[in-house]
């Protein structure tokens, strides 16, 4: 009991008192020790398992451990365009019950389960929950991998408003996703059900059901999922613009004959025709020059309207003029050809010349060969009208326009030199902005 309570005592000793222990000496008599140990410490870090008590046993619990969040993405990725090009497969509707319902069927029970009920209702649990997660998985892979559109460049975000429809991409997307849920809530339901029958009998019949309620409910609501394929596919289809490359955008009234020149000026083939709106989209071409690449985008006409009034086709021209570093070839058509009046151009022109002049411009007046020594009047235009300028513009265009005519060739390899040294110019004008770019970074 003296030994306990001196052990005790030692414990309680205040670890600032040394511990003198003895040594003996070569008489009879115990002599204390002139060397002194290190002073003993308990460190309180040493412990990396905590205890609950539990029934009078300490059982170790769990740690909780502060949830990860993902990183959110920087703001210098958010704007690079790209995005549709990265768009994951999206498989029919058909197609992906059809591998669901076969990789199901293919689930055997647990082995060694020696009872019939036990091992029909163990299979039967399996294939519902096989099946449950064959079709969530593409489902969630689709909510997932497709963008966000608060997080895309805000050209491809007007792409997706205008060419898809105001709000019709969330749609599609939220309605993928609660067929997700709803298949994985009516899999959980019945893979539970079956798990509590008792028969062999009653496993194979709420089986039977949890299949058939699955499939019902994928087959009512998969056409959400064909949605999401073809909207994957027309986002694909876009053109692929590159920021730090050099864009020519040919801007005019429909029907001038921006498409003509796409064709002469650079490798892409847009549809050419006698009629307004031919081109449905923005079509993308490129030029080579001095081992250089340069980018050529053939854009809607656009009409004398204010921006209420426009049609998706004509904000799409007004997408690439607001979001894109692009230099721009206007185009006029003064042959009274393409149908809209020379004074209604000449509206439309100075509106665009007003709100995008900060842009490199050059003018061009096509079809010259069919132009009269007077001008065309339409009904539209006012003969008493004695504005010099727009009598001007009647006659010759905007000042320092270059007149070509596709069909005799005439001006185009001045219009070839023009637009090759604006190029060359906006690359010049990138350079320098990507430089004062690096510089704020730098700074701050």
């Amino acid at each position: 009991m003296s030994r306990a309570c001196s052990l005790f005592q030692l414990w309680q000793t205040p670890n600032r008192l040394p511990l003198t222990p003895y040594k003996i000496s070569k008489g009879p008599h115990l002599i204390p020790s002139a060397r002194n140990y290190p002073v003993l410490c308990f460190c309180k870090e040493i412990q990396t398992s905590t205890y609950e008590v539990v029934k009078g046993s300490y059982v170790p619990s769990a740690v909780v451990k502060p949830e990860s969040r993902p990183k959110e993405k920087s703001p210098e990725n958010l704007e690079d365009v790209g995005a549709f090009q990265k768009l994951p497969m999206v498989m029919p509707s058909v197609d992906i019950l059809y591998s669901a319902l076969r990789k199901a069927k293919r689930i055997t029970p647990t082995k060694g389960i020696a009872n019939i009920a036990k091992r029909e209702r163990n299979r039967g649990a399996k294939q519902l929950d096989a099946l449950m997660k064959e079709l969530a998985i593409p489902l969630r892979t689709y909510s997932e991998n497709f963008p966000n559109k608060k997080c895309l460049h805000p050209y491809e975000r007007s792409l997706i408003e205008l060419t898809l429809g105001d709000g019709n991409y969330e749609q599609v997307l939220g309605k993928v996703d609660a067929l997700r849920k709803k298949v994985v809530s009516i899999g959980k339901e019945h893979a539970s059900l079956c798990a509590k029958s008792t028969t062999k009998k009653e496993a194979e019949a709420r089986l039977t059901e949890g299949i058939k309620k699955v499939e019902e409910t994928f087959n009512r609501e998969g056409k959400n999922v064909d949605d999401l394929l073809h909207i994957a596919k027309t986002l694909r289809a876009m053109p692929v613009v590159d920021l730090e490359a050099p864009t020519l955008c040919l801007v005019g009234a429909p029907n001038v004959g921006k498409s003509s020149l796409v064709r002469i000026l650079s490798t892409g083939k847009p549809e050419v025709c006698n009629y307004p709106f031919t081109t449905r989209g923005i079509l993308m071409g490129h030029i080579i020059s001095n081992h250089q690449t340069f980018q050529v985008t053939d854009t809607p006409g656009l009409l004398k309207r204010c921006d209420e009034d426009r049609n998706n086709l004509e904000k799409l021209t007004l997408a690439v003029l607001s979001h894109l570093p692009t230099a721009i070839l206007y185009v006029h058509d003064l042959s009274g050809e393409c149908g809209t009046s020379p004074s209604d151009q000449f509206v439309i022109y100075k509106e665009i010349k007003e709100r995008f002049g900060e842009h490199l411009w050059l003018d061009v007046v096509s079809k010259c060969d069919l132009l009269q020594k007077s001008p065309v009047l339409f009904a539209t235009d006012n003969g008493y009208d004695s504005d010099l300028k727009l009598e001007r513009y009647r006659k010759l265009g905007p000042d320092g326009a270059i007149h070509v005519s596709v069909t005799n060739e005439v001006g185009l390899t001045e219009l070839k030199i023009r637009v090759h040294e604006m190029l060359d110019s906006q690359m010049t004008r990138i350079q320098v902005q990507e430089s004062n770019q690096e510089k704020l970074e730098v700074v701050t």
